[in-house]
């Protein structure tokens, strides 16, 4: 019996050191070297983890800064550092940021109580995303903002919030990253994120819906019905599916007011301190 006992031990114990020289030949092949440059990198990134820069986290970005050519990282950029800590990290790897047109998320839809009033009620889960799956929105809008707020729980900063009286997200301008959690989060696809011009003018289409004109004025007042108007005022807007587009290559400042006015039923937007 006891010698039974022993051969087992013999048996596992041979076994646990075969495993355990596995393991060391593993650990030594697949070494990585901790790259100190890269922690240090990362300790000036924000940790928002948010992905806005392409990469999965601020770790992982700070090791494509480190492995990037000078070329290679006037193309990298955290727009929730911004500016200051690109040139931060610039200054660790001697190499030179480029300069990066600062932006914010902007929301093209303009359904708001007034525009578009609720034709049904919603009963059910408090999500755009599960509610875009059962109906077409409380106001008839096939393209509208439902309203639901996932947006607005979903922003790592804070920077939208829900307006009572528009039933609209509203971002702030002042706290938004441009980090592209309610781009993606938007089952409608109503979040874009543009440049902020001089003045922080922008002008946008505040629409998505792709009906013909009477339809889209019949669920929403604010509605884009694909006049072409707009096309006569600058030539580089274009309609397409019944729905305007204004590229961000449009001078807000030289066309901004001349569209916004033009629009027969307010869909284009234009903001800013349109007096300096």
């Amino acid at each position: 019996m006891l010698n039974i006992i022993l051969y087992n031990v013999a048996i596992l114990a041979s076994v646990a050191v075969v495993f355990a020289i596995i393991l060391y030949l593993t650990a030594k092949k697949f070494h990585v070297e901790p790259n100190l440059l890269a922690d240090e990198i990362a300790s000036i990134l924000p940790q928002a983890n948010c992905g806005a820069c392409g990469s999965a986290g601020c770790q992982d970005f700070a090791n494509r800064c480190c492995n990037s050519s000078p070329e290679e990282f006037t193309q990298l950029y955290c727009p929730v550092g911004g500016a200051d800590v690109m040139a931060k990290i610039a200054e660790k790897l001697g190499y030179t940021a480029s300069d990066h047109e600062p932006t914010v998320a902007v929301l093209h839809c303009n359904g708001t109580c007034q525009n578009a009033p609720d034709k049904v009620q919603y009963i059910g889960l408090k999500s755009c995303r599960l509610a875009s799956r059962v109906f077409v929105g409380k106001t008839g809008c096939p393209d509208g903002c439902l309203r639901l707020g996932d947006c607005v729980r979903n922003c790592p900063f804070g920077a939208i919030e829900m307006n009572p009286e528009t039933g609209l997200p509203v971002v702030n301008k002042a706290k938004c990253t441009s980090c592209g959690s309610c781009v993606r989060i938007c089952p409608r696809g109503l979040y874009e994120i543009r440049p902020i011009g001089p003045n922080g003018i922008q002008v946008y289409v505040a629409c998505n819906n792709k009906q013909k004109g009477a339809i889209a004025r019949k669920n929403c007042k604010a509605a884009c019905i694909g006049c072409m108007k707009c096309t006569k005022i600058c030539s580089e807007v274009k309609v397409e599916d019944n729905l305007s587009h204004i590229p961000t290559t449009v001078s807000a400042q030289e066309y901004g007011a001349s569209l916004a006015e033009t629009c027969p039923t307010g869909a284009i937007i234009f903001t800013g301190n349109k007096d300096e």
